[in-house]
């Protein structure tokens, strides 16, 4: 049976913030929130889509339901680290997210299809659902940035997290061969996401308000890919030109 720490479903809100915000913004939350169990960290998400980037391109297109299915390391992994092969869906605004830990190696072979999870349960019978269903899933991009996460202090399921460095890469698609890429914000920028069981605390609220931070449309694989596609466009260009 899958553990209840692997399973979450909440609202996930984001906000695109300016240097100045942020630093305002860590200065109002600081008699509110509390640094959470791993406070600092390298995230680094591999994403999986079919050769046609169907999932991204459609999760582009806002519909009401919307899946992605990455593998997850903190910081760069070894062949033993443990990983976390997740599955993410979204409907009506609320996220689903369900999660598998296992070994680097067993986790890159699983997705490729190459071997079956050693352990079962349920999370894993959805993934290999979703496996199948798309068919030719591969490695698609690879994102990195610099998280630093807190709970609040009086209702820990109010996660605030804030991302920095953002970069992705469409080669070495491996979450062993290191950090390194290309960056999706603009320096200094930070990324904050607001994860919350139901409201936003109305403390929260007022605080945001007056600083003038407002809820953005931000994925950080859409921005990747359409950077990427930019990418390709221009080289194309200087081809033909």
């Amino acid at each position: 049976m899958a553990k209840s720490e692997n399973i979450f479903k909440r609202y996930e809100l984001k906000y695109l913030l300016s240097e100045e915000q942020y630093r305002l913004l860590k200065e109002r939350l600081k008699d509110y929130i509390k640094p959470d169990e791993y406070k600092e960290s390298t995230v680094c998400s591999l994403y999986y889509d079919t050769p046609q980037k169907v999932l991204i391109r459609r999760s582009l297109e806002r519909p009401a339901y919307k899946e992605k299915l990455r593998l997850r390391s903190y910081g760069v992994a070894k062949g033993d680290t443990k990983v976390f092969v997740e599955l993410k869906k979204k409907y009506g605004g609320i996220v689903y997210k369900r999660r598998v830990g296992m070994k680097c190696d067993e986790a890159e072979k699983y997705l490729n299809g190459k071997e079956k999870a050693k352990q079962t349960n349920q999370i894993t019978d959805e993934i290999d659902y979703f496996l199948k269903f798309y068919g030719d899933v591969e490695p698609s991009i690879l994102l990195f940035y610099d998280r630093t996460a807190f709970v609040g202090c009086e209702d820990e399921s109010l996660r605030i997290t804030f991302d920095k460095n953002i970069l992705y890469r469409e080669n070495d698609l491996s979450l062993k061969k290191g950090v390194y890429g290309t960056r999706i914000i603009e320096e200094g920028q930070v990324l904050m996401e607001l994860k919350v069981s139901h409201s936003i605390p109305l403390w929260l609220v007022h605080i945001l308000n007056e600083l003038k931070i407002y809820k953005t449309s931000f994925s950080k694989y859409g921005t990747a890919y359409c950077m990427s596609l930019k990418t390709e466009k221009l080289r194309e260009e200087r081809i033909c030109g």
